[in-house]
């Protein structure tokens, strides 16, 4: 389960927009290089973030409660590791992908919409890079 998510824009997100079966771009915001490390897929959409319910938890919000929650998860299924990081600065030069947010100066959106073309690009560009060399 994808919880403790805190940003109200990435809230609506994950509420409104992500459906079962929509593919998931994981990406590694800490890591050295970030990047997008592998694939999931929702497998249940928009649900009350049940921690935010739990006193003492880091994730405890008094003001969410179960008839009128605040915050939402969804539930993410894996489905690939890739070989290796596709970083960054890959995407940024990558023709087609100069529109996706995380590429943008700024965005930090731990939640982020991603078009259909953009996946198939990124997760070609993965592939093709996890790919032993000869």
């Amino acid at each position: 389960t994808w919880e403790g998510v805190r940003n109200y824009q990435a809230r609506n997100l994950l509420r409104d927009d992500m459906q079962v079966g929509d593919g998931v771009l994981f990406y590694a915001s800490n890591a050295e290089p970030s990047g997008v490390t592998g694939l999931a897929e929702i497998v249940r959409s928009g649900f009350p973030d049940p921690t935010a319910w739990r006193q003492g938890h880091e994730y405890f919000d008094p003001a969410s409660t179960k008839t009128k929650p605040v915050w939402y998860s969804v539930e993410i299924g894996f489905v690939e590791r890739f070989a290796a990081t596709l970083p960054l600065a890959t995407l940024k030069a990558t023709r087609g992908l100069d529109k996706m947010l995380v590429t943008q100066k700024g965005s930090r959106l731990s939640v982020q919409p991603v078009t259909r073309a953009e996946y198939d690009i990124v997760v070609r560009l993965a592939r093709r890079a996890g790919r032993p060399r000869r």
